[in-house]
């Protein structure tokens, strides 16, 4: 089942970049949101526990930022903030599910300020009264990826290794997205921004159907 669900995954993910790029509205509309649900349908494929709960909350509030995201009218803002309330789900899944347990890895902490410091001098002038809000996501996506650092290291799980993995790849996703969006668009971006999207929701909800 797993298997089938991924195929899916990556199928309906390939069409909406498609109808990206072709400017086919009617089938990004249907094809964006149907990935995601095939993404939490592999998350719902396993035992019950907290972690899954708190993961589906947080594949639930993404499938919520995409719709923002994808309307005609720009409800970028809202956007955020669904996909911020994501981060804050995740976060708490990592951390309760082993993150807390052990040492903390401090070598990641300074990979990620290092990153997340360098993204934030080449956006900064040109985020105009958007600094105060990116500057929250940037905090809360890069504590996302902490945690499942952590968490990686502490459990020494395959599902820890693939919940850090997604979580890299989301943090690489919101980076395209946002010099895309603020600091100069380019033509490959929908592919980069969407396909990393993608396979972060799909290895997140993979770390919940193969946790042990």
């Amino acid at each position: 089942m797993l298997t089938a669900l991924s195929i899916l995954v990556a199928v309906s993910a390939a069409l909406h970049i498609s109808a990206e790029y072709g400017g086919r509205r009617a089938h990004v509309y249907v094809f964006k949101p149907l990935t995601v649900a095939f993404i939490i349908g592999i998350a719902l494929w396993s035992e019950p526990s907290v972690y899954k709960y708190l993961i589906l909350a947080g594949l639930l509030f993404s499938l919520m930022g995409d719709v923002f995201l994808m309307l005609p009218k720009d409800s970028f803002i809202a956007g955020l903030v669904s996909f911020l309330i994501a981060h804050l789900f995740y976060i708490a899944a990592f951390t309760i599910d082993g993150a807390a347990t052990g040492r903390p890895s401090w070598l990641a902490a300074a990979a990620l300020l290092i990153y997340g410091g360098v993204m934030l001098r080449l956006l900064f002038p040109f985020l105009g009264k958007m600094k105060i809000p990116v500057i929250i996501y940037m905090l809360a996506i890069l504590l996302m990826v902490w945690q499942a650092a952590n968490r990686c290291v502490n459990t020494e799980t395959s599902d820890g290794f693939l919940a850090f993995a997604g979580a890299t790849l989301f943090a690489a996703s919101d980076s395209f997205l946002a010099w895309n969006r603020f600091r100069r668009s380019f033509r490959s971006a929908q592919f980069l921004i969407l396909s990393t999207y993608f396979a972060a929701q799909w290895l997140i909800a993979l770390s919940v159907a193969l946790r042990p």
